[in-house]
């Protein structure tokens, strides 16, 4: 295939799933790992796409711009699994937690297949699947219904009246973006309607975002910062963010991607 014409599929394949892996292009279409990236290098010279870890997403984000899971999963892959070791050293045996949808939150599953008697309640498609196929006899998961949205999240009338029933000892939160002024976000209304149910539903909310969240503002807010129990990130987020942080939330955890531990500021 030509150079062009492998990057117009490249870039029409970006544009329907809203991102792509590298070695997902490698085994399609049958190049090397090489000839993938120079075409996404042309493809994000021209403003056409962003580049990431292990892949590329489409360019130009905006606060309605919802990415498909595909695209998120590649971003931030080191700092979502620091996120996840160190947000699951939360969850105690035997507690009800509520897990929202999002690449991260779906990292962490992988984590909570370790936690016996756990009640998990979720709107992730994703999340669902994971602890389903550890199958854990003492951990029970139930999957809210809903509308399917472009992160796989369950969302909606039908979500909001099955969380409104509920009460959680904690709600674990992924989120699109954090500020100060716009709190923590998400670009999709419904989504956002159905995360500030699962945040009235619990007694904690701990929420897991990596450095690149913060400035980042979704069109609708989830909760404000003053709202979060704990805040999980990585050592990534700027002296700003880590300040007002620290002034906003109850307690602000730091994983280090390269393994060398975590860092946690307390505030009273």
């Amino acid at each position: 295939m030509l150079a062009q014409l492998r990057q117009q599929a490249i870039l029409e394949r970006i544009r329907r799933t809203g991102g792509v892996r590298v070695a997902e292009l490698v085994r399609d279409l049958g190049v090397s790992d090489m000839t993938i990236r120079r075409d996404l290098e042309v493809l994000a010279d021209r403003g056409l796409i962003e580049k990431v870890h292990g892949g590329a997403t489409i360019a130009g984000a905006g606060s309605t711009e919802e990415p498909g899971f595909a695209a998120k999963s590649a971003r931030q892959q080191a700092e979502k699994e620091a996120i996840a070791r160190s947000a699951a050293r939360l969850v105690r045996p035997g507690s009800s937690v509520a897990l929202s949808a999002g690449t991260t939150t779906w990292t962490l599953a992988r984590h909570l297949a370790d936690v016996p008697e756990l009640t998990v309640i979720t709107n992730s498609v994703k999340v669902a699947d994971v602890l389903h196929r550890t199958g854990r006899p003492d951990q029970t998961v139930v999957l809210v219904g809903g509308v399917r949205t472009p992160s796989d999240a369950l969302v909606g009338p039908v979500a909001v009246a099955a969380i409104r029933s509920m009460n959680v000892d904690m709600l674990i939160l992924g989120v699109h973006g954090m500020s100060v002024k716009a709190g923590f976000t998400t670009p999709n209304l419904l989504e956002a309607e159905t995360d500030r149910e699962l945040v009235n539903a619990a007694q904690r909310l701990v929420v897991l975002a990596d450095h690149t969240k913060w400035g980042t503002i979704g069109i609708s807010t989830i909760a404000h910062l003053d709202q979060a129990h704990v805040v999980v990130s990585d050592t990534g987020l700027p002296d700003e963010a880590r300040a007002e942080l620290s002034e906003h939330v109850g307690e602000l955890v730091l994983a280090d991607p390269s393994g060398a531990g975590e860092r946690e500021v307390s505030v009273l």
